[in-house]
């Protein structure tokens, strides 16, 4: 006699490419490096490429797109 097969939903994939370059910060928002700091660079600014050093937030408009590419994290 066969076991009863269940179906279950399928689980959510989750965008690897995207999983690489986000971190969720504790109070839950995502955590993103800046553009424009791998080539071409001569002709920044210093203090320009002093800021593109540091990590911004993803905007409050991309978080539902962001949630579905990214559902565990």
């Amino acid at each position: 006699m066969r076991v009863k097969e269940y179906k279950k939903m399928p689980k959510m994939k989750t965008n690897r490419g995207a999983a690489k370059r986000f971190k969720k910060t504790g109070s839950g928002k995502l955590k993103r490096s800046k553009a424009f700091t791998s080539h071409i660079l001569t002709k920044k600014s210093t203090k320009r490429k002093r800021g593109l050093r540091q990590s911004d937030v993803v905007s409050a408009a991309d978080q539902k797109n962001m949630k579905r590419i990214l559902p565990y994290l």
